[in-house]
């Protein structure tokens, strides 16, 4: 089935069960004629015997039709409703007093411009989780709060990140926080298999690592990045370790400041629109390497697409002391 998707001041989308189109409207030089129970010159040959003239009745006609091109979900709306309540936990009177601001998967189809399977794999993506039937994104500290609860927990047992039991992890951390969200984090942060009969998660060091990281530089506009690389290693549990590529779209290192500092920024916060991200990006550093610009482009390249071919149209490249950089192809206020 297919199904046309977008409120009034958005473009329309047609979305089958996996994939999104951008729709547009094509004229043709020939009419197109709708005639009811038509049929084609196969069908006629195939009937030899009547070689009857047929009269057909034009119920319609039409000068242009609907053309599909494979776009990419617009997804960003899905992030923004779903931060519009963040869930705070089981004891937060922010939670009860909210009535609104809460989606079901239903709503969620009715405002997302993307199929089905798009918008429950960026629900994967985004850590969300049901709770009384609605959609959830938790809250940063109260996610890190349940993460901290886990990796304390791993610390005192002296199990292995690669083997935490999800049954013990239950009983001990239950009276803390509810058993949905304690598997929740296990499922966000962690990667579910059996052994034995029992059920272990693997725990995931990069992604850790990189919450760490986001929580350590969200409250420093900048952070000097040599004393940031000591402190976040200091901070995250013990047997993991930090390495920069972690923060791949999650934080940006000044190489050319002295000293050298390190500044979050969040690919999830940028423009959506292709034009609009390089506008940003480039507000935010007029010059970058390919290596620096690609975490906060990636997602922009469409089936096929490479980020070299997105630079090539959407930026301009020079030498800068050897190194290829990238600066846009307009003027940015």
């Amino acid at each position: 089935s297919l199904v046309i998707r977008g409120e009034k001041d958005e473009q329309a989308v047609l979305c089958s069960k996996d994939k999104t189109y951008e729709m547009k409207i094509a004229d043709t030089s020939n009419m197109l004629l709708c005639v009811p129970g038509c049929k084609t010159p196969e069908q006629l040959k195939a009937d030899e015997e009547s070689c009857d003239i047929i009269h057909a009745q034009i119920a319609g006609f039409s000068n242009n039709y609907w053309e599909l091109r494979r776009c990419r979900p617009k997804l960003k709306k899905l992030r923004k409703l779903l931060m519009e309540d963040p869930y705070e936990g089981p004891d937060s009177a922010k939670d009860e007093a909210s009535a609104t601001s809460k989606y079901t998967t239903e709503d969620l189809l009715n405002v997302v411009q993307a199929s089905e399977e798009e918008i429950m794999h960026q629900l994967q993506v985004l850590d969300a989780c049901q709770i009384e039937g609605y959609w959830r994104i938790l809250n940063f500290d109260y996610e890190v709060k349940l993460l901290n609860h886990v990796t304390q927990l791993i610390d005192s047992e002296s199990w292995s990140f690669s083997k935490v039991p999800l049954n013990i992890c239950l009983q001990e951390l239950g009276p803390l926080e509810p058993t949905e969200m304690i598997e929740h984090i296990l499922l966000s942060y962690g990667r579910k298999y059996t052994d034995g009969g029992e059920v272990y998660f693997e725990m995931n060091e990069d992604k850790i690592c990189r919450t760490t990281a986001q929580m350590l530089l969200q409250n420093a506009v900048k952070f000097n990045l040599a004393d940031f690389q000591e402190v976040w290693q200091q901070s995250v549990p013990e047997g993991l370790t930090t390495r920069l590529d972690q923060l791949k779209g999650l934080a940006l290192v000044d190489r050319n400041s002295r000293p050298e500092t390190i500044s979050l920024l969040k690919v999830e916060d940028l423009p959506e629109d292709n034009q609009e991200r390089f506008n940003s990006l480039f507000s935010i550093r007029e010059k970058w390497t390919e290596e620096d610009i690609t975490p906060y482009i990636q997602d922009l390249c469409a089936e096929k697409q490479t980020v070299g071919a997105l630079l090539t149209k959407y930026a301009r490249s020079s030498m800068l002391n050897g190194v290829k950089v990238y600066n846009s192809r307009r003027l940015i206020s």
